[in-house]
Parts: structure tokens; sequence; C-alpha cells
């Protein structure tokens, strides 16, 4: 019998060759009447080859006789599946992970193909071609960007300008960090929320970064009645961070903010403050109101951040503006294989002109936190460096922070200068970045 996993798995990978985005698709209805084993074991693969592209690919070109840029595109997400069990799964069955390409390639209509995925899959078996389980094994001495790009399946580009900014020990940390399952991390929107959650069998970790930040060391928390009922929410720490480094006061405006995890926190810190949430499409706007359906002083609006049509000023606001996401790779390893250097221009034109839109909102003395999941200098210190607006150090926000014991950690480790930077696998958070401004 054809394995539910590998053919849910199937149609996943081709939506997002498509431009979907796994972590959603994962969590859609095409998974409904999977048993938890294999909705376990179709997130592996999903995510195993979308992580380990290039090795895969590199492999499969080795042992076909045809380019891959000429193969269908059920054709080459099948040799990518199988290609990633063998070389990545040790339990599970070779023979199986072969026999369900084949019939996979059969079932979308690509019958004529299923001899030469037989062919390709067989070679591979047969071991003339290896894909290393421990790529850190593959690396001898001092790496280069361009062996650290090579085994941790990281496009060369985007190794090369890490390695630049942060040293090749640092683009080595980010590299590794991406090809690791990331940790459930959770933010109890209510405190009563974590005695529930151990009733039902999550079993939770402090924090690494934040003291209200729990880790998910067992179970599914997303089943949970807590988690039902919007008193819990799964978010990076790095996420959380930013939300509560945004600050308190009597009017704040959350702009871009969607899916609505950091204003949940905005609210929680400010329960007396009018909060406004802007968000520019419309169908993302009433999912946020059903998730902040419990923030009572939360009005979510839709409107572009570019050009608010919001009457008078805040005294803080939060700008996490649309980035390119590279410091989320290990949640979205899709990522890296759709963005390019010219990219970063286009996000940039249009940050800075949200990163103006917002300054606009905010009132003389008041504060405005601007930030991105993006290691990239285009997004981050260069859009800074376009507004008009004082840069605050981040750093005595953190001060203040770790005084009452929320921030966990010297707040000197995570400040670039004036500004928050997470690097991915420091604390096992996301990379984030965020510059704190003023008028």
């Amino acid at each position: 019998m054809m394995s539910p996993a590998r053919d849910a798995a199937l149609d996943i990978l081709l939506k997002v060759e498509q431009g979907g985005f796994a972590s959603e698709l994962l969590h859609s209805e095409r998974l409904d009447k999977l048993t938890a084993q294999d909705r376990g074991l179709a997130t592996e693969l999903v995510m195993g080859v979308l992580r380990w592209r290039s090795r895969l690919d590199e492999a499969i070109a080795s042992l076909s006789s045809q380019k891959l840029s000429r193969l269908d595109a059920e054709v080459l997400e099948s040799l990518r599946l199988a290609a990633y069990q063998i070389g990545f799964l040790e339990r599970i069955p070779a023979h199986a992970a072969v026999n369900d390409a084949v019939e996979l390639v059969k079932r979308k209509k690509k019958k004529s193909a299923a001899p030469f995925v037989n062919a390709v899959l067989r070679k591979l078996l047969k071991g003339e071609q290896k894909i290393s389980l421990k790529p850190k094994e593959s690396l001898n001495g001092a790496p280069t960007a361009k062996e650290l790009s090579a085994v941790y399946a990281h496009p060369l580009w985007l190794v090369d300008r890490w390695a630049a900014k942060f040293g090749l020990k640092g683009a080595e940390q980010v590299c590794a960090h991406d090809q690791q399952v990331p940790a459930t991390v959770i933010h109890l929107c209510d405190p009563e929320a974590e005695p529930e959650l151990i009733a039902e069998g999550i079993e939770l970790a402090s924090g690494k970064l934040l003291r209200s930040a729990r880790i998910a060391t067992n179970g599914d928390v997303t089943k949970t009645q807590a988690f039902a009922d919007g008193r819990v929410q799964v978010q990076d720490e790095g996420s959380q961070l930013v939300a509560i480094l945004a600050g308190r006061g009597e009017r704040l405006l959350d702009c871009c903010a969607a899916p609505g995890g950091k204003t949940a926190i905005l609210a929680e810190r400010n329960p007396k403050a009018e909060i406004v949430a802007t968000e520019v499409h419309e169908h993302r706007a009433r999912m946020m109101r059903e998730r902040l359906r419990r923030a009572t002083n939360v009005e979510v609006t839709v409107g572009d951040a570019a050009d608010l049509k919001i009457t008078g000023e805040f005294d803080r606001v939060l700008a996490d503006v649309p980035c390119s996401g590279t410091g989320t790779l290990a949640r979205n390893p899709e990522i890296k294989w759709r963005i390019g250097p010219d990219d970063l221009a286009d996000l940039h034109r249009r940050q800075v002109a949200i990163l103006r839109g917002a300054l606009g909102k905010l009132r003389r003395g008041g504060r405005l936190l601007y930030s991105t999941c993006s290691l990239e200098s285009e997004e981050n210190e260069a859009v800074v460096a376009e507004v008009d607006g004082t840069i605050i150090p981040t750093h005595e926000e953190l001060v203040a922070l770790r005084a009452e014991g929320e921030l966990l950690v010297d707040p000197v480790e995570v400040v670039d200068g004036p500004f928050l930077r997470l690097l991915p696998g420091t604390f096992g958070t996301d990379g984030f970045f965020a510059a704190m401004l003023s008028l």
C-alpha cells in the first residue's frame, strides 16, 4: 500500500514549488485525515527535503541521465523524497522509499517516468552516490564559505554574506542551526494555562531568553484546550522579545501586525492602553480579530503601513516589517531556494516606506521599534539609516527588562552597537534585528 505520509508530502512539496509555505501547508486540511504518526512523517519528509535540497539534487544529478531542470516537478520531487529517506532516515526501509517513489509518479500521471525514477534510486541504493547523514563530519579544519554552502545545503551567496558580516564561525552557526528542527516555544498569554498544559501531558522547560517563555519538550501544544482558547500561543523567543521591547504607553500602534502574536503581547503588557493593529490584507485582518478575541483593547484595521489613514499620534509604535526571513530558515527552509540578491533591494524600498509612514504616527518623545527577522544589512541598518529619526540604544531598554527579571541573559549578549541582534542558534531562537527610534 502507498504510504499516506509520502503521498501527502509530495502534494505539499509541489505546492511549495508553486509558491506556498510549508509551515502553513503542513497545518492545512490536506493532513487532517492522517494519523498522528503519518502527520509526523509527512512533516519530517517535507522539511527534510526543503532543508537539504541542494545536497539531494547533487546526488540525484550525478546518477541521472537527464538534467534536473528538464524533469517534471512531480518526478523531481518524488526523487528528492526518496533520496532524503535513503540518505537521512535510517529507520525508513530503503526499498519502501523507492517503491513508493515509483508509485507516486504513476499516480501523478507520469507513468512513463517510472522506470527512470526506479533506475536512479536503485543506483543510489547501491551506493553509487553517498549522502552523509552527519554533514559536519565532512568538514576538516577551518571551512571556507564554499564548503559551508555545500555541506549545510545553503546558497553560496547567502553564506558569503554571513561570513563577511559574522565571520566564518558565525556563518557556520547560522547554517547549522537552520538544518535542525527548531524547538516548539510558547508564550503563556494566561499564566494559569501552564498547569493545564502539564495536566494534558505537555512537558515544559524554562525559556533560554525570557522568563515568560516556555519550551515544549514533549507533546503537541496545538491540540490542547488552552491553545484553542487563545491562552497559549506558539511563538519564537526572539519574536516574543521584540514585542516586549516595544514597551509600554497609553496609545500603541502595531504596523504590519499579522498574524498577531506580537500584538497579543502588547495587549497583555498594556492592558489599559488603546492599541491599534494594522494589516494590509483583509483576510489576514479577519484571522487576527479571531486570534485576538481575548484582547478587548485592540482594534484591528486594514491599511497600508506606508500610508496609514489613522488619526492621532502614538506613544509607542512597532514596525515589524515584511522581510526576506533569512533569520527563520530553520522554520521556513524554502525561503533560501526562492530569494536572490536582487530581492533585497525591492524589500529595502518597501521597508523604508513603511518605516517613514510609521514614524509619521509617532508623537514627539515617543519611541518606535523597527524590527525584521532578516540577517541582511539592506533590510536592517541600511533602512534605519535612510529615515529621519534618532537612534536610541536598545541596551537601556534591555537593562530594564533584565532588572525586572524578564530578560534572562546579559543585555550585552543580544546587542550589536545600538541595535538588538539575535543570531540564529545563539539562544536557540530565530534571527532578529531591532532598532529603536525617536523623533
